[in-house]
């Protein structure tokens, strides 16, 4: 298992993005959770394997197409066991 933290910014909230994104998660086979951020981001955590991480990461450059995706950064996360699913937070 690998996981990664993204953080994407743009118009990304109120658009559907977190329930997407994690549509696309559980497509994927991934666990973790998406939040809206106070700043108008949102960050998502995810864990499973590296190519699945790979392919969200390709999926959130555009996201859903309501949204208008700015940036999307990729950061090491440490696996911390997210739980069984993909929760929107």
């Amino acid at each position: 298992m690998a996981a990664a933290r993204f953080r994407v910014e743009g118009r990304v909230q109120g658009v559907g993005f977190r329930a997407a994104t994690r549509a696309q998660a559980l497509v994927l086979g991934l666990r973790g959770y998406a939040r809206n951020l106070a700043d108008g981001g949102v960050e998502i955590v995810a864990e499973g394997g590296p190519d699945a991480l790979d392919a969200l990461a390709r999926w959130l450059e555009d996201g859903p197409p309501t949204a208008q995706v700015e940036r999307v950064g990729r950061f090491v996360h440490a696996e911390n066991d997210p739980g069984p699913g993909f929760d929107i937070r």
